[in-house]
């Protein structure tokens, strides 16, 4: 039995009567011991969202959330023209779009550059460590699922799916560190209401209590043991009359175990050559990361998740979840100070996780037929400051911003704007925040529709139908 698999057993212990349900844990159950449970395709039934009469597309978004602020000029605008101290320290190479180069740390991504968009305008607008684009003014506090779940629901009635998800790495591997929320609350909700929150899975949510089920851990396969076990506590909390104060999240852990989508969550059920195809962790070894940095274990945590982070979040859409957030740790913040490596040996570390795991996604989504169902987002809050400090890192930077974009509708093979000579900021019509946000809710929603539901709030409907990213659709 592998180390997850028996993490999870060992949580199982006697539910005491006066504690209550932890949708987060109720998950883990379902994922590794309801074996009897399948996964429901959500993009199967291209008219549930019509049949129901919901304005939403038969689409999902995964963001991935660069946190720490990746450098423009290192990624995907390298300036190799511009003087040492400016271009990109790690060099450029040339990428299947003819005379566009990305940074020499992205190969991969290089030779799949017609399958996906570059925007060189986006500007995040300021140099603070924060969440946006996933938290933000834009999205009035709340993460963008949470708008998205507000409209779809929290769950797909057809399965019990959440429709909006949070992915750390403690998703994929509970010998991670926690989740970074120094920076902001990747569950804000802001006015949605928190049945709307992002589901968690694994411990990278909040650290409440563990469900405790009295099912005996060698019965958990057992769907029928598990269903009557879930109607007896249902039941016993009625009785107590206090099925009202399990709250909307709890509820979800409900739906989602009944729903029978629990085998979604479940990377054991993927292809292990899928798997192998996906995994990141043999690119950056842990004995290959100086210790020096006080960010040493986000670099280990970084490469050892990143790759089954987006495999999981492709399963998730596939099964009916509409956005997905992914982040790993606060790892791209290129100072070369005590706590950061310089930008040279940063991208060592951090480059060939990110080219791997989103080129596997790239063919894995391609190959599954889903390029145009799903849209990989992948930007961070903020860039880096256009010329190297002292010490070989660069600084804060809200004035240019890399962001990637992929499938759900998006034309590939694009870059979209350009940016100074010194790739300090837009050097066409600037890209913000908000035409981000746009982008991914009217990939989500139709938003037209959205501004006759007189019940849905004004700031998701003015989110939604601001203009989105020209060019892109």
């Amino acid at each position: 039995m592998d180390s997850a698999r028996q993490e999870s057993c060992l949580m199982l212990t006697l539910l005491d009567a006066n504690r209550r349900y932890n949708r987060r844990e109720m998950l883990r159950v379902g994922a590794f011991g309801a074996g009897a449970f399948g996964v429901v395709n959500g993009f199967s039934t291209p008219g549930f969202a019509a049949a129901r009469g919901v304005p939403i597309t038969n689409k999902s978004v995964i963001l991935l959330f660069l946190h720490g602020g990746p450098s423009q000029i290192e990624t995907f605008d390298p300036k190799m023209t511009a003087p040492p101290g400016i271009q990109s320290v790690t060099g450029e190479i040339q990428t299947a779009i003819p005379g566009i180069t990305f940074g020499s740390s992205f190969p991969l991504l290089a030779q799949r550059a017609n399958q996906l968009s570059i925007v060189r305008s986006y500007a995040s607008g300021d140099g603070n460590h924060d969440i946006k684009p996933v938290v933000c003014k834009e999205t009035a506090g709340a993460n963008i699922g949470a708008l998205y779940a507000r409209v779809a629901g929290a769950n797909r009635p057809e399965s019990g799916m959440p429709t909006n998800a949070l992915l750390f790495p403690q998703s994929v591997d509970p010998t991670t560190g926690p989740a970074i929320t120094s920076f902001g609350k990747f569950e804000s909700v802001g006015q949605m209401g928190s049945g709307y929150a992002p589901f968690v899975p694994g411990a990278g949510g909040d650290q409440q209590q563990n469900l405790e089920l009295r099912v005996p851990v060698d019965r958990l396969g057992d769907r029928r043991t598990l269903l009557a076990e879930l109607d007896r506590q249902r039941y016993r909390l009625d009785e107590q009359g206090r099925v009202e104060s399990v709250d909307p999240l709890r509820e979800q852990a409900f739906s989602t175990l009944l729903g029978g989508v629990a085998g979604a969550f479940d990377l054991s059920r993927e292809d292990p050559a899928t798997i192998a195809r996906y995994d990141t962790a043999p690119l950056v070894r842990p004995d290959q990361i100086n210790k020096k940095w006080n960010n040493y274990n986000h670099y280990v945590d970084n490469a050892k998740g990143l790759g089954k982070l987006l495999l999981l979040a492709r399963r998730l859409c596939e099964a009916g979840c509409g956005f997905v957030t992914v982040t790993t740790s606060f790892v791209w913040d290129m100072h070369a100070d005590v706590n950061n490596a310089t930008v040279e040996e940063g991208m060592r570390y951090m480059g060939p996780p990110l080219d791997h795991a989103v080129s596997a996604f790239l063919d894995d989504v391609a190959a599954r037929g889903l390029s145009d169902k799903i849209m990989l987002v992948t930007t961070g809050e903020m860039g880096r400051t256009p010329r190297v400090n002292k010490n070989g890192g660069r600084d804060h930077w809200g004035n240019l911003t890399p962001l990637l974009l992929a499938g759900g509708g998006a034309k590939p093979g694009r870059v979209i704007g350009q940016s100074s000579r010194d790739a300090g900021e837009p050097g066409s019509e600037p890209i913000r925040v908000k035409n981000l946000v746009a982008t991914m809710l009217q990939t989500l929603t139709d938003p037209t529709e959205l501004r006759l539901i007189p019940s849905l709030p004004r700031e998701l409907i003015n989110a939604a139908n601001a203009d989105p990213i020209p060019g892109l659709c």
